[in-house]
Formats: C-alpha cells, structure tokens, sequence
C-alpha cells in the first residue's frame, strides 16, 4: 500500500505537477523535480521525452509508470509497483525556468517546496 500511495503522493505533492504545454515539459527532461517536505525529506521525479517517468519517493520507495498531457495538464498512471486500483492523476502547474520552486500539498495535507533541480540528482531522504 506504502508503494501504491508513491505516485499519489508525489503527485498531490506538486512534483508531478507541470504544464502540458510541450516547451514547459521539456524543461524536465534530463532534470529533476524535487520536493522538499517538512521533515527535511525529499522525493524526486523525472520525465522522459517517451512518455515514461520514474519517480523515488521520501521513503526511498520507487515508482515508475506514463504522463500524458490532457486538457492543458499533465496526467501520470503508475505502473510499478502495480497500484490496487488504476488511477490516472492530472494537474497543473507552470515552471518558469530551472531553478524555479513554488509551494504546494501533499496527498497528506503537509505544505511542501517543489523545485525544478538541473540534472538527476536525489535528495537527502
């Protein structure tokens, strides 16, 4: 169940959110989208030009599945680990430019930092 709630989290959390437009998109590809959460813990996620994405979450629990864009968002469907349910999440959100955070919530409620980060890198867990 931890694993299932890796993508969910990462996605309410903000990391998963990003604008469909294609050149805001791109922006990821070969970079990280962290997200800093209150305990100093960090969960990452990165977009590949393919459509896939991996993601580790602050418990260091991986996850890996698709994004799409629809209806101007961008929406992930988990693949592994296999979640109970098949769930497709979508949101928006604008990065700027590398370097660029805003603030968001967790699927938990907790108020977290997301940042575009140059490069795959992972956080401090």
């Amino acid at each position: 169940m931890t694993r299932t709630l890796t993508l969910l989290s990462l996605a309410a959390a903000g990391s998963l959110c990003i604008a469909a437009d294609t050149s805001v998109v791109q922006k990821a590809f070969g970079n990280t989208i962290l997200q800093t959460y209150p305990d100093e813990r960090t969960g990452e996620l990165w977009l590949a030009p393919d459509g896939s994405y991996t993601a580790e979450g602050r418990r260091h629990d991986p996850s890996n599945g698709r994004w799409t864009t629809k209806g101007g968002k961008i929406c992930f469907k988990q693949i592994s680990p296999r979640p109970l349910l098949p769930i497709s999440l979508c949101k928006t959100m604008a990065m700027a430019k590398l370097g660029a955070s805003w603030s968001d919530r967790a699927i938990t409620g907790e108020r977290i930092q997301v940042k575009l980060v140059e490069g795959h890198v992972t956080g401090p867990h």
